[in-house]
């Protein structure tokens, strides 16, 4: 029996499943969920992120992480940390970068990479080899030693399930999977409401079929960051594709070989995500007494010296090498490609300030 008609049989036998949950079937399943089965990232996957479109991604992050590391005093033991680390690409770059330019923050380091996926962790074993010795992997962040925390995540959010509400005869209610008279799944209004006092403003004015989407579990994962942060000093860097202020919108997508397809279309073939809502992260990490800010990445990444790197990289090599990483700048910052749609959030302790952010 396939995924698909597991979740079929699970609608039919216990009645309609929420948005949350069949993404959670679909994408963490233990035999037939996408994370687990299938692999991702680069363009023989099904979609490529930052750190895969060039080294400077993870370069720049490595210098924003020694940086960091000098804001809180360069202590001479702190945990470096990253969340859902992909192929560990990133962390590669960053260590690389981070050892030519402060040596003593990588020996100062315990270094920690948060994946659930058995299957990522043994890629990522074998992108950090030459590392092995120093990373340590984690299934889940509460499994973090206490200390100094500089952690870093990108496109962590986004696969986390989020739940959506419709707004059906002037209430919001929970949007649901259900069966059709074909045995079909199909969305569906359920009978479960929002408070009231969680959704945006303007709430009462929105036309019906609106739908709202909130991540109670994204902000729990946030709220246990922010806590680490604030006990033990540190600061967090996190890049996703989202929204900087709470609205309406359905922004569930499904995404194989680089191409969007329909989000019911074979349940665990698919990378399922929404929207990231970095008001709603903020929030969360204000709760716990830590300051944030936010910016668009190609901001971040041009503050960081971006076009001075790429020029660095572009000295001296053929004309074919300088349009690829021309090409490369543009996809990381241009505003038509990631450098607007996605967003970094800067969380910290309130002692600490970390180049480019305002602290709020």
């Amino acid at each position: 029996m396939n995924l698909e008609q597991r979740i079929i049989r699970q609608i039919g036998a216990n009645g309609p499943i929420s948005v949350a949950d069949y993404m959670a079937m679909c994408l963490f399943d233990r035999d037939a969920g996408y994370y687990t089965t299938h692999e991702p990232f680069g363009k023989d996957g099904d979609f490529i992120t930052a750190p895969e479109v060039s080294q400077m991604f993870g370069e720049l992050v490595g210098v924003w992480c020694v940086n960091a590391w000098q804001a809180l005093g360069s202590p001479d033991d702190f945990v470096l940390c990253e969340i859902g680390p992909g192929r560990g690409t990133l962390m590669k770059d960053l260590i690389r970068t981070a050892g030519k330019i402060a040596p003593d923050f990588i020996a100062a380091a315990r270094i920690h990479m948060v994946e659930i996926s058995e299957r990522l962790t043994r890629i990522q074993q074998e992108t950090l080899a030459k590392h092995s010795d120093a990373v340590v992997w984690e299934k889940n962040f509460s499994e973090i030693t206490s200390g100094p925390l500089i952690t870093i995540a990108n496109e962590l959010f986004d696969a986390i399930p989020s739940r959506q509400y419709v707004k059906t005869k002037g209430r919001f209610v929970e949007r649901m999977l259900a069966l059709d008279t074909g045995r079909n799944l199909v969305f569906a209004v359920g009978s479960g409401s929002i408070d009231l006092s969680l959704l945006p403003l303007g709430h009462d004015i929105a036309p019906e079929g609106s739908i709202f989407e909130i991540a109670p579990a994204r902000n729990a994962l946030m709220q246990e960051i922010a806590s680490h942060i604030h006990r033990d000093r540190g600061a967090a860097l996190l890049f996703d594709y989202g929204h900087l202020q709470q609205g309406f919108g359905d922004t569930l997508q499904a995404l194989s070989r680089h191409t969007s397809v329909d989000v019911l279309h074979i349940p665990g073939a698919a990378d399922l995500t929404t929207h990231v809502d970095f008001h709603g992260l903020a929030l969360a990490a204000r709760t716990e007494g830590c300051k944030t800010s936010a910016m668009t990445q190609g901001d971040f990444l041009l503050a960081m010296g971006l076009l001075d790197r790429a020029g660095v990289l572009g000295q001296d090599k053929s004309a074919e090498v300088q349009d690829k990483i021309r090409l490369d700048v543009e996809r990381l910052a241009g505003p038509e490609q990631m450098g607007t749609l996605f967003k970094v959030l800067c969380v910290s302790d309130p002692a600490t300030h970390v180049f480019p952010f305002e602290p709020k």
